[in-house]
């Protein structure tokens, strides 16, 4: 799954970012517990050099331009930022003079894998379309870790994405981040210690593919109290298996005492719990309001709205609320609740003090995500919002980073976070600049100019070799 390079060079270190809470899903002395992560994440860093880019435009991803600006990385991580940096002896020192240094960009919402290149029939494994609610799946157990995919949004500057089911039903199951780096399986692309995800959807979705089934949801008003109905046996879940834990601390309770697991109230469980994040299809702006009530009735606290094409109509209650809104640049318009998007929707959100993203939900947005950042920037320009570049760029890295949960570890060029690093021929904004140089965890893993640094899916190398003489 990796040039040869890579392979040779691959180093067992320690795994970047904090490790979800152990609870090992046996037994804890007599009482039985819910594994958090049954699948861990098996990532570790290729290695890399210190490295200093100097004479650069720097973008530091929180809304900081350093002109002229340089970065210097060091065992895998940003070690100084600013106008000037020091150059240790031994560096590798790449004069970046005319170009532009940003942090890697993280795309929130992606199926790349589960729903991989060739796109056929036999690879179409994105919806668990069997009830309007499975949390019980998970998006990584999909993942076809071949899939040309991740090349290509490497290749388009892209360091972290976040792989999702579709948007069949009203709760789809867990998301998983990944680095775009190959591996055998897909823990081996596992973003190390960042939160799951719980895929839901309102709206158009969920009725219409269960609608015509004579089943519930027909309706909008049939999609939440399905879904009312999923979270309050959840809630009953979850105060089974806390009594069942008092009474085991106090000696009260045997380990077949412990109640029945069930896989789809683990991941609803974990959301109550507040450990696995909601990331929630949605596209007007009432049902956006309806889902913030659930999730208030509930417990639980959405973390981004997706495509949420009318999230203009109420930045102030996302921006209370601390809810982030995934967007796209300008698509809209293509179904009903689509119809009342604009173009300025992005930028408004972020003039509302709201955390704006850029997402791409396509496997060939996801290679041009600053493109699609320069439309809404134009777009917010066009109205006056005066809307720089350098603070443009936090739509595709802080704000997904946060997003995520993982905005403490990686999303912006300050010391201490992740060496996740794009060196860009030119301003990011522009459609003739493209990567030139992407580092993860401080090591180069793209570089245009050497074809042995541009990685290749097994698959890929296969067809390559097809008919050729033996």
């Amino acid at each position: 799954m990796r040039p040869a390079w890579i392979a040779l060079a691959l180093v067992v270190a320690g795994c970047a970012g904090k490790a979800p809470p152990q609870s090992a899903g046996s037994k804890s002395g007599d009482i039985v517990t819910i594994p958090r992560d049954p699948w861990p994440s098996t990532y570790r860093p290729y290695p890399g050099v210190t490295t200093v880019i100097r004479n650069a435009v720097v973008f530091d991803g929180t809304g900081r331009k350093f002109a002229p600006g340089a970065v210097r990385l060091e065992d895998g991580k940003v070690a100084e930022v600013g106008a000037s940096v020091t150059v240790p002896a031994g560096a590798t020192v790449i004069d970046a003079q005319g170009k532009y240094v940003t942090p890697g960009i993280i795309d929130i919402h992606s199926h790349l894998g589960d729903y991989p290149s060739p796109s056929v029939d036999a690879l179409s494994d994105g919806n668990e379309a069997t009830s309007p609610s499975r949390p019980e799946v998970w998006a990584e157990h999909s993942v076809w870790p071949q899939d040309a995919g991740f090349s290509r949004a490497l290749a388009g500057g892209v360091t972290a994405l976040h792989v999702l089911p579709g948007s069949a039903n009203l709760l789809g199951g867990r998301g998983t981040t990944l680095k775009p780096v190959y591996g055998v399986s897909v823990q081996a692309m596992k973003f190390p210690g960042a939160p799951y995800s719980l895929k839901m959807a309102c709206g158009e979705n969920p009725k219409r593919v269960y609608g015509g089934r004579n089943q519930m949801p027909q309706t909008r008003m049939g999609n939440i109290a399905y879904a009312r109905q999923v979270w309050s046996d959840a809630a009953t879940y979850k105060r089974k298996w806390e009594d069942y834990g008092r009474r085991a601390r106090e000696g009260g309770a045997k380990p077949s005492d412990a109640p029945r697991r069930e896989l789809d109230k683990d991941t609803l469980a974990g959301v109550l719990n507040g450990e696995i994040l909601i990331q929630n299809h949605c596209y007007r702006a009432d049902e956006m309001a309806n889902m913030i009530a659930m999730a208030k009735e509930f417990g639980y606290k959405i973390t981004a709205f997706h495509h949420a094409v009318e999230s203009y109509k109420l930045a102030d209650i996302l921006k209370a609320e601390g809810i982030c809104s995934a967007m796209w640049a300008d698509w809209y318009g293509f179904k009903m609740e689509a119809y009342d998007g604009i173009r300025e929707n992005i930028a408004l959100v972020d003039k509302a003090g709201a955390c704006a993203i850029v997402h791409s939900d396509d496997p060939n947005g996801i290679q041009r995500l600053n493109q699609e950042a320069a439309k809404a920037m134009a777009a917010g320009n066009r109205m006056g919002l005066g809307i720089t570049p350098e603070h443009a760029f936090t739509w595709l890295s802080i704000n997904p980073a946060r997003g995520l949960g993982i905005d403490k570890v990686t999303g912006s060029l300050e010391p201490g976070k992740a060496a996740d690093v794009v060196l860009w021929s030119g301003n990011p904004f522009s459609v003739y600049s493209r990567p030139e140089k992407v580092w993860i965890d401080g090591a180069v893993m793209y570089d245009w100019a050497d074809a042995r640094r541009r990685p290749t899916a097994d698959f890929e190398l296969g067809q390559a070799g097809a008919g050729e003489p033996k």
